[in-house]
């Protein structure tokens, strides 16, 4: 089969051990980022299978119209950003497996505490100083002691918080009403409130999945309510906050920090963004899930997407009417 590749920005998949599961095919790997529908087009017109990375292309019906010759999209994760009804439509099986169970994804975790760390620590600071000849510019702080707050009681959460407890802070959580009840149920710290979770975590760190119901969830009333000095790490996704709200809030000065490894548009590649370059800001270009551990794992179950589609037994099926055998 011909198979695209969408968004590989740094081209390591073909690096990885996996790819091996790709031998065979006649496989096209684009580095580069366009959301433009003519020239996706255009790159894609002769595709028999596309592969997705993450969420960075949105498919939609404009773009399945012209592409007459795809069969199967593979992907894995959540899909918000491809039209599933139109892929039925126009005869495109779309496969994604959607982890369940208990394993997080430990580099997002991973990527979390280091945030944390850098921003407590004042990090990038301290060792921009360092090299031009600058010796303790400033004074961080200690984690032992404080309080952090987690909203969404998922699994990378719960890889968080473990890291928390081995550095001595408390953890309090915030969550849908379910996932309150399920923390309750655990014998977690639930906050009294949702107003007193922001006001009494040293540290608020975000793990919602996106989806219409989160979208924007963290208000600029939730932000208002954090301390002076408290920080904010997102490593979810951007779109759970209010727009603009973060940036307003930080020249307000509550929080002091924030801690970012996704932004609304991505890639940002705009120095001068004015949340990327405030300078209570710590940021990362969205690599929490950005390991080659990772990149393995996801990219070997996509591959065996494509291995099964074309041996004829498809696979993590999320649209099963399109396929006739």
């Amino acid at each position: 089969m011909r198979v695209h590749i969408l968004d590989d920005w740094f081209d390591t998949l073909r690096g990885l051990p996996c790819f091996s599961k790709l031998d065979g095919h006649d496989v096209t790997v684009w580095t580069d980022h366009t959301e433009d529908v003519d020239q996706l087009a255009h790159r894609l017109k002769d595709a028999d299978a596309l592969i997705l990375f993450r969420e960075r292309t949105a498919v939609t019906r404009a773009l399945l119209e012209r592409l007459p010759n795809l069969r199967l999209i593979s992907q894995r994760g959540v899909y918000p950003h491809v039209d599933v009804p139109a892929c039925t439509d126009h005869g495109v099986l779309f496969s994604s497996k959607v982890p369940q169970g208990t394993a997080p994804n430990y580099a997002a975790a991973e990527l979390t505490w280091a945030l944390i760390m850098a921003a407590m620590r004042d990090l990038p600071g301290q060792m921009a100083a360092a090299k031009a000849g600058l010796w303790q510019t400033g004074v961080g702080r200690s984690l032992r002691g404080k309080c952090i707050g987690l909203y969404g009681y998922g699994r990378i959460a719960s890889a968080v918080a473990g890291y928390a407890r081995a550095f001595g802070m408390e953890v309090q959580w915030w969550a849908s009403e379910e996932g309150r009840a399920r923390a309750l149920a655990d014998g977690e710290t639930v906050a009294t409130s949702r107003e007193a979770f922001f006001a009494s975590s040293d540290i608020v760190s975000l793990h919602l999945r996106l989806k219409p119901e989160t979208r924007g969830i963290i208000t600029a009333e939730d932000l208002g309510h954090m301390k002076t000095d408290a920080v904010l790490v997102n490593t979810a996704r951007a779109g759970l906050i209010a727009p603009g709200v973060l940036l307003e809030a930080l020249n307000a000065g509550r929080p002091g920090q924030a801690a970012l490894d996704v932004f609304d548009s991505e890639p940002l590649t705009d120095p001068a963004d004015p949340l990327l370059a405030h300078p209570n800001v710590i940021a990362t270009p969205h690599i929490g899930f950005v390991t080659t551990d990772e990149f393995d794992k996801q990219f070997g179950d996509i591959f065996d997407q494509i291995a099964a589609f074309a041996a004829g037994a498809p696979i993590h099926m999320i649209n099963p009417e399109v396929w006739d055998g």
